[in-house]
């Protein structure tokens, strides 16, 4: 009885020491006298022990990989390039993973590289930059399906940062400043020709309604002066007496103007006045006179 009760307790112990737990995203590869057996997911599991062993623990969580690389473009620039990629392993492929990479990590790196370094030297430096989401998606691509074949899933791959000497950078912020500068060049002299044509336009406008003004004012003295004969001839005066006021108080406007204005000035005036005037107006009519008599020939 006593033997039987230690058998008992030893295939107990041997039973219990055989339960193992599996975390969640996890899974076990279990070997049977070293060859494998089977995965083992998340949850509570049995072995028979001695005869299964867990030969590895896998997780099923993404990992990231940061690849840096230096290649060349097309147009022969030499660029640090940095690259994140996520893999994981495929559930169903647990086995396959484990037994046929000995460094997933590696393996992985060394597919990254080669790819980027067949996909960068087709773009120019500035396609690189246009278009490195398209790359990137192209890399992933490859790289993907090499590593499917091992058991392994690529879930996104990033290009993040595309960095050239510090020579070339310097040389594309002066292309670009002078680039910028050109355009702002050409919008100033268009706001510089539109400056000038509204202006042009707005001077033409002001001695279009100058002329106007000034044909008007001239049209209101003569109705004037025409309103001022017909009132002197209709009081009994006679032609000459009349054109002996008209044009004596238009002398005498023109010559308060020149008084009252602002610049400075010198006004000659007949040495007797108003008897000199006299004289004035006899030199006026004789000149009028002799131009008459001069158009008539």
């Amino acid at each position: 009885m006593v033997y039987l009760a230690v058998v008992i307790a030893l295939v107990a112990l041997w039973a219990v020491c055989g339960l193992f737990v599996v975390s969640q995203q996890s899974a076990v590869i279990i070997e049977r006298f070293g060859k494998f057996h089977r995965v083992c997911f998340a949850g509570i599991h049995w072995r028979p022990l001695f005869v299964d062993r867990i030969a590895h623990r896998s997780s099923l969580r993404v990992s990231q990989l940061d690849v840096k690389l230096e290649t060349k473009t097309l147009d022969n620039v030499f660029v640090k390039i940095v690259a994140n990629t996520q893999f994981r392993i495929n559930p169903q492929d647990v086995m396959k993973a484990y037994y046929e990479f000995s460094d997933p990590s590696a393996q992985l790196q060394a597919y990254l590289e080669d790819a980027l370094r067949s996909a960068i030297p087709n773009l120019s430096l500035d396609d690189t930059f246009a278009r490195k989401d398209d790359v990137a998606f192209d890399v992933q691509k490859t790289v993907g399906e090499e590593m499917a074949r091992f058991g392994f899933e690529v879930v996104k791959t990033l290009i993040t940062s595309i960095d050239p000497s510090k020579q070339v950078k310097d040389s594309m912020d002066s292309i670009n400043a002078a680039q910028r500068e050109k355009e702002a060049t050409r919008q100033r002299a268009e706001a510089l020709q539109i400056q000038i044509e509204t202006q042009a336009k707005a001077e033409a406008e002001k001695t279009r309604l100058q002329g106007e003004g000034q044909a008007n004012y001239r049209r209101e003295i003569a109705d004037g002066i025409v309103d001022q004969i017909k009132s002197l001839q209709e009081v009994g005066m006679d032609i000459d007496a009349v054109n002996t006021v008209v044009l004596f108080n238009q002398y005498l406007d023109v010559t308060r103007s020149l008084a009252e204005s602002n610049n400075a000035k010198t006004v000659v005036l007949p040495a007797a006045t108003p008897g000199g005037f006299n004289d004035f107006y006899q030199q006026m009519v004789a000149a009028l006179q002799t131009d008459k008599a001069a158009n008539s020939h």
